[in-house]
């Protein structure tokens, strides 16, 4: 979640239709649009994860998420937040939750004396934290990360990308990955952009409440950045993080948003501009990149496309105001990247994974409904809602589940198991309220 200081500011969205009558002009341009399926897989480049610190009402963020071997989990978060004419606003946040003994902490800390690295912008360090990024020389790339965020909370740890499990982003060259909101795709509104390590190992330590203990597992990183107020981005986020040791290494990963009304595509029939939905993910087996996938449908679509987030037995949560799912339905298609020449039409991957949820009082495997403006002084929250008009909720769960992965017989030999295959795992998602 972003920073407070990026809600406060900026224009507020086109409206849907001109109030003259005229025909409102395409003003969002997705990434899942921009190229055909066999083209999805965007190789990073070696720049593509430097920190940019940027500008304005731009919010970035670099996550690791780890599922440990006991079943445990966390995450740890950098966000960076221009506010105005200040100093930008860098923060670090933890979450550590064991759905066996139910222990759930927490911790934000904003830092002081933020720095990028000189000779190594992928690196960085402030007054809590070093983030150390190297080249190995057998391919894989790594993160060492080492902070104290009080007392109670200190991590050492590092997480590793095999060779093998390529980073990615939606697309190749500089515009691979980015979303453009506004009517010039040149000159834009602002951005939305995600780059991806599916699959890596961590190991190192964790300190927690004076008890040390070993934070080796799997899991995932991911930088993100938003190039405009986040409640101008979008309305719902949907966010799967599957991990299972199964199969030498099983990941899959989407990552969903949906537009406001005031960014989308025009409808023909009813001359309006209409919010759309952009997914995009990826699927590890063998410890293998095997599929990129991406989709983009409209918000008023009858028929959703193969790759897509669904929520199901959505009833209203009296705590928050939203309707929630009881059921989340995660699938992906998308074109083999391994065990073929190049990636093809006819030679595609599927997976599915879904979770029941249960009820919004009783939420199966509930880490948190993170309010994210509970914590903003009453005056600064009031004027939030006033001018954003967002309420912002998170919902965070951890879930044992299955995912069903139907490959190509060229990728099951190539990875070296069966076509057809369920795998166990765990999965961490989030789905995230932000405006009616």
């Amino acid at each position: 979640m972003s920073g407070w200081g990026s809600w406060l500011t900026g224009s507020q969205p086109a409206d849907t239709k001109p109030a003259d009558g005229a025909c409102p002009k395409e003003n969002f341009f997705p990434v899942t649009d921009k190229y055909d399926q066999t083209q999805l897989l965007g190789e990073l480049a070696p720049t593509d994860l430097h920190w940019t610190c940027p500008s304005g009402l731009s919010t970035e963020t670099s996550t690791w998420y780890t599922t440990l071997e006991n079943g445990a989990f966390f995450m740890n978060q950098i966000i960076y937040s221009p506010v105005g004419l200040f100093q930008p606003q860098v923060q670090m946040t933890f979450r550590y939750y064991d759905p066996n003994t139910g222990e759930n902490v927490w911790k934000s800390k904003n830092v002081d004396s933020f720095q990028v690295l000189a000779n190594n912008k992928h690196s960085c360090k402030s007054s809590a934290f070093t983030i150390d990024f190297k080249d190995e020389s057998n391919g894989s790339q790594s993160y060492n990360v080492s902070a104290t965020l009080d007392n109670d909370v200190q991590l050492m740890y590092s997480m590793t990308r095999p060779s093998e499990a390529k980073g990615w982003k939606l697309g190749q060259g500089s515009k691979g990955g980015f979303s453009y909101f506004g009517e010039n795709e040149n000159s834009p509104d602002g951005y939305v952009v995600h780059r991806f390590w599916p699959y890596s190992k961590t190991s190192g330590m964790l300190v927690i409440n004076g008890r040390a203990m070993e934070a080796n597992g799997q899991g995932m990183f991911v930088q993100a950045i938003q190039g405009m107020r986040p409640n101008l981005v979008a309305t719902r986020w949907n966010f799967g993080n599957f991990q299972s040791k199964e199969h030498h290494g099983t990941s899959a990963i989407v990552m969903e948003f949906t537009t406001t009304s005031g960014y989308g595509k025009v409808d023909a029939s009813s001359q309006a501009r209409v919010p759309q939905t952009v997914t995009i993910g990826s699927v590890v087996c063998g410890g293998q990149l095997v599929s990129v996938v991406g989709a983009t449908r409209a918000s008023n679509a009858s028929e959703v496309p193969a790759t897509h987030v669904q929520h199901e037995s959505c009833t209203r949560d009296e705590l928050t105001g939203y309707d929630v799912p009881q059921v989340m339905k995660f699938v992906l298609q998308g074109p083999a990247v391994v065990g073929v020449d190049k990636p093809s039409a006819d030679t595609v991957v599927q997976a599915s994974m879904e979770v029941s949820l249960g009820s919004p009082s009783a939420t199966k495997g509930l880490i948190e409904k993170v309010d994210v403006l509970a914590e903003i002084p009453y005056m600064v929250r009031k004027l939030v809602n006033y001018v954003a008009g967002a309420k912002p909720y998170i919902y965070q769960t951890l879930n044992p589940t299955q995912l069903k992965l139907e490959l190509p017989e060229s990728v099951a030999q190539a990875i070296g198991t069966d076509s057809s295959i369920e795998v166990p795992g765990v999965l961490f998602e989030e789905h995230t309220f932000i405006s009616e």
